[in-house]
């Protein structure tokens, strides 16, 4: 970069772009360790898109509420008396004290512990000590309520948030890729998320951790443990010469493993109840092979995949849609992982305690997988931050140009491919455009369309 192109932590839109070389597949290090542009991407990416909250089925009663982050900004998630759920800024509008110090809970109000102001469900002032007495009676209630996302949608009973008046709606954002990864959770029917959400903090760059989850060529090394333990056979599912790729718009992605053609085929010529006693046949006492209705939620062919979806930013679901993960920023060397369990709401006990254990050591802090890729993203965090291996780029170039992008009957695109990088550089290709965007309309005016050819 030209001296003088970045003063003050001020990024021009060309220096944002030059950030990731997409022809090549090289990432500047500087993306995973520069604060400035952490600091923008809180600004540019968090509080503009739009960020996963919870599921419907944790905020069952009125009052229920449980906190959450957009970036750095704590968040209360809140089911209000009329059984809506309402997402506001946990900060008092007076001093800036914190309302909610528990994780999860259910009030009836929310009552600041520095100077007692009340604010409602709904995130409205409802009451001020000394109103009368201190104030006059001259502060205006109804513009010192709680600050409350601008948008609040949901799918399949997940509900995001987004602090943009100007962000499109929901399902237009999250468009066929991210409703295909929703719709691989919810593929079984009605869900709802196990109690107690694992939480855990990693030294690594938040980025590092989404784009992993892409990657299938580490699994082979660094899950060798896992696999010589006899906790998993990993050559079951790896399958590194049927993988499948598909990218969305505004930076979703799903990538991984894939079901052949032909052998969806044969699944589809099966009603739901053959295809359970099927399962019943497969190792593994968790494995699932979903339903007809599934090819509506994820489409005709991405019903066949069997790999990880990211809804951008940081929303990662696995192992079928039975886990989820929010890797949530903590600056730019920390991240922390919210883990959530996900079981079909009429599932029986048996599948819940065994789907339960499953998750618990697979991902997680406990988890096999978990422990050996957060100690490689540490490392690779920590060699950003070094002057001279700082200045070593990224390499992401495995398969770039080497695919095409087939488009169905029904308009779903997709790559079939071996083991590559796709999904990664479309991560960054995506990051960059946001980050060099200053508004949601220059983001819609310059973003990349899904593509269509080579990749």
């Amino acid at each position: 970069m030209p001296d003088g192109e970045r003063a003050n932590g001020s990024w021009s839109r060309a220096s944002l772009m030059s950030l990731f070389d997409r022809e090549r597949g090289v990432l500047d290090r500087r993306v995973l360790s520069d604060e400035s542009l952490y600091r923008l991407e809180l600004e540019r990416i968090f509080a503009r898109g739009w960020n996963f909250m919870c599921h419907e089925s944790q905020l069952p009663n009125t009052g229920d509420y449980l906190v959450n982050y957009i970036g750095e900004d704590q968040v209360i998630v809140v089911r209000d008396e009329s059984g809506r759920i309402n997402v506001l800024l946990n900060t008092c509008r007076h001093r800036g004290n914190a309302l909610c110090r528990a994780e999860q809970g259910r009030a009836k109000s929310f009552v600041c512990t520095y100077h007692g102001w009340n604010y409602g469900l709904d995130g409205r002032l409802i009451g001020v000590p000394g109103l009368k007495t201190y104030y006059r009676d001259d502060l205006d209630l109804e513009r010192h309520g709680l600050v409350k996302a601008a948008q609040v949608d949901s799918h399949l009973g997940f509900v995001f948030a987004t602090m943009a008046a100007d962000a499109p709606p929901l399902s237009d954002y999250l468009g066929d890729v991210g409703l295909a990864g929703l719709g691989m959770v919810g593929a079984f029917g009605e869900v709802e998320v196990i109690d107690g959400i694992q939480k855990n903090v990693i030294d690594c760059n938040w980025k590092i951790a989404v784009d992993n989850l892409f990657d299938w060529y580490h699994v082979t090394y660094s899950h060798a443990s896992a696999n010589s333990s006899g906790f998993t056979e990993i050559a079951r599912f790896l399958q590194p010469n049927q993988q499948m790729v598909m990218l969305g718009e505004y930076g979703h992605a799903i990538s991984g493993p894939a079901m052949p053609k032909a052998r969806q085929d044969q699944i589809d010529g099966l009603s739901d109840e053959q295809r359970v006693e099927m399962a019943k046949t497969l190792p593994g006492n968790i494995v699932r092979i979903r339903p007809k209705a599934a090819a509506g939620l994820m489409g005709a062919e991405g019903v066949r995949s069997l790999g990880h979806p990211n809804i951008f930013p940081n929303l990662w679901i696995t192992l079928g849609g039975l886990q989820m993960c929010l890797r949530l920023p903590r600056g730019p060397s920390s991240t922390e992982l919210w883990w959530y369990t996900v079981v079909p709401k009429n599932a029986s006990p048996e599948f819940r305690r065994q789907a339960i254990r499953f998750c618990n050591h697979a991902f997680g802090p406990a988890g096999l997988f978990e422990q050996d890729d957060g100690e490689n993203w540490s490392q690779s965090t920590r060699a950003a931050r070094g002057v001279s291996s700082g200045a070593i780029g990224h390499h992401l170039g495995m398969g770039v140009g080497r695919d095409r992008v087939t488009v169905s009957a029904t308009g779903e695109r997709f790559i079939e491919t071996c083991i590559n990088e796709h999904a990664q550089r479309w991560l960054y290709r995506s990051w960059t455009e946001w980050m060099a965007a200053r508004d949601w309309a220059e983001l819609r005016a310059n973003h990349s369309p899904a593509p269509t050819a080579a990749v």
